[in-house]
């Protein structure tokens, strides 16, 4: 089922668009390369991902690239001939900073593997699950709740929160990782059934007024990549 680029399938039994526990999923060791490097340093990065990949089983691989997007389809495409189908984007929480960089980086890779490969964002706020479910991302982690939790930090569905400058509640570190699960799950389920019902984009223009970031990434979504959203958007 699609609304624009958004789709909602099934990942083993899971409905997706859908949230993981980072601890219960099996990641292929990858080369980490921060987000803008040389390019010598980059491509290193992709052969020494790809080489472990081959060496790997897990059911996750790691798109790594860095700021070059040409690199990034290349390891998705030959993770894809491994038979890899879930593929992470690395250098996630840089990519969320970057509007301009993060659009192209997923609709290229939307458009460049097969629509049956599911790509899994990490550490993507609440408030950004919408936008990114918007544009094709099927998976993300739950990973961010206990991070948060550490830095006293309380998720809503449209910002966040440090309790020491906004004492919204007093939580203590465990009371608020829950909290913020709940958050998580409650976007989650707000996305699934506003796909189902065609209505996520209403929910996406209602979110982006959330940030900055979230207001650049609409607008340089509709601006550039008007066709790519109207791809899979049913006629009246």
């Amino acid at each position: 089922m699609h609304d624009g680029p958004a789709r909602q399938g099934h990942y083993n039994n899971i409905k997706t668009p859908s949230v993981l526990p980072l601890n219960s999923m099996n990641i292929c060791e990858d080369e980490p390369m921060p987000y803008d490097v040389p390019l010598e340093l980059a491509q290193w990065a992709v052969e020494s991902t790809l080489k472990k990949a081959e060496e790997c089983n897990h059911d996750f691989a790691v798109v790594q690239g860095s700021k070059y997007v040409d690199l990034r389809i290349e390891c998705a495409q030959k993770l894809e001939e491994m038979g890899y189908s879930s593929l992470l984007v690395a250098n996630a929480d840089e990519l969320l900073k970057r509007p301009r960089d993060l659009s192209n980086l997923v609709v290229t890779l939307r458009e460049s593997i097969s629509p049956n490969t599911a790509l899994f964002f990490p550490f993507a706020e609440a408030a950004f699950v919408p936008i990114l479910s918007y544009m094709g991302i099927d998976l993300f982690s739950d990973a961010i709740c206990e991070f948060y939790s550490y830095l006293n930090i309380i998720m809503t569905t449209s910002s966040s929160y440090n309790l020491e400058k906004y004492p919204i509640y007093e939580l203590n570190q465990k009371e608020l990782m829950e909290y913020n699960k709940i958050t998580l799950d409650l976007v989650i389920r707000e996305v699934q059934e506003n796909i189902k019902n065609g209505t996520l984009r209403n929910l996406v223009e209602e979110r982006s007024c959330t940030s900055p970031q979230n207001i650049s990434l609409l607008r340089i979504l509709d601006k550039e990549y008007g066709d790519y959203l109207e791809k899979y958007t049913p006629l009246d």
